[in-house]
C-alpha cells in the first residue's frame, strides 16, 4: 500500500489526477476540500467551526483541518495507505502530520507535486469558469489564489524536497498522458 500526497496549484488538476492515482494503487483519495463539505453539511462540531471561515472566504484554521483529518484517517480504509489533496497546506500542518503518522507506524512514501505555468493554469481556470458559470472567478481573484498557493504551499514543497520524497510530474497538457507519468513516477519511488 502507498501513503501518498499530491500537491498542485488551483487548475493543475490535482483532484482528478488524485481519482486516477487512488483507484490505481487501491487507497482513498482524502480530500480537505471534501472533508469540509461533508463536516459542514453534516452540521458536525468541526464542521460549524470550518462554516465560518468558509464562508468568509479565509482558510479554515490549520487544528480544525488537523482534527477532520484525523478522525478521516481512523477509518478503516485508510489502515493501510491514503492519497491526500489539499493537506498540508502549511509546513505547521506538516508536523501535525508527522506526528499522526508517526502514532501509526506509517512514514509517507511520496510527495507528487503537480507543475503547470501561470499562464497556463490561468487559462485553464478562466476556461474551467466559463464553463460552469463561475462569475466570481476573475483573473484578479484566480491571481490571487495562485500567489496565495506559491506563499503558503512552496515552503511545503521545499520541506518535502529536503526529505527526498518529492517528485515533480508536468502537470500541462493531455491528462491522460500527465496520469501515466504521475502513475509511473510513484511507481518508481515505491519500488525504490
Amino acid at each position: 500500500m502507498a501513503r501518498l500526497i499530491i500537491m498542485g496549484p488551483p487548475g493543475s488538476g490535482k483532484g482528478t489526477q488524485a481519482e486516477h492515482l487512488a483507484r490505481h494503487f487501491g487507497i482513498p483519495a482524502i480530500s480537505t476540500g471534501d472533508l469540509f463539505r461533508a463536516h459542514v453539511r453534516d452540521k458536525t462540531d468541526l464542521g460549524l467551526e470550518a462554516g465560518g471561515f468558509m464562508d468568509r472566504g479565509e482558510f479554515v484554521p490549520d487544528h480544525v483541518t488537523t482534527d477532520m483529518l484525523k478522525q478521516r484517517m481512523e477509518d478503516a480504509d485508510a489502515a493501510q495507505g491514503f492519497l491526500l489533496d489539499g493537506y498540508p497546506r502549511t509546513v505547521i500542518q506538516i508536523g501535525a502530520l508527522d506526528e499522526m503518522l508517526a502514532g501509526r507506524g506509517q512514514p509517507l512514501d511520496v510527495v507528487l507535486a503537480l507543475m503547470a505555468s501561470d499562464s497556463e493554469l490561468l487559462a485553464r481556470m478562466l476556461r474551467r469558469a466559463q464553463e460552469q458559470g463561475r462569475s466570481d472567478d476573475t483573473e484578479a481573484v484566480i491571481q490571487r489564489r495562485l500567489a496565495l498557493y506559491r506563499d503558503e504551499t512552496e515552503p511545503v514543497l521545499t520541506a518535502y524536497s529536503k526529505r527526498g520524497i518529492l517528485l515533480s510530474v508536468d502537470g500541462s497538457g493531455d491528462r491522460e498522458a500527465i496520469t501515466a507519468s504521475a502513475i509511473a513516477a510513484v511507481e518508481g519511488a515505491l519500488a525504490g
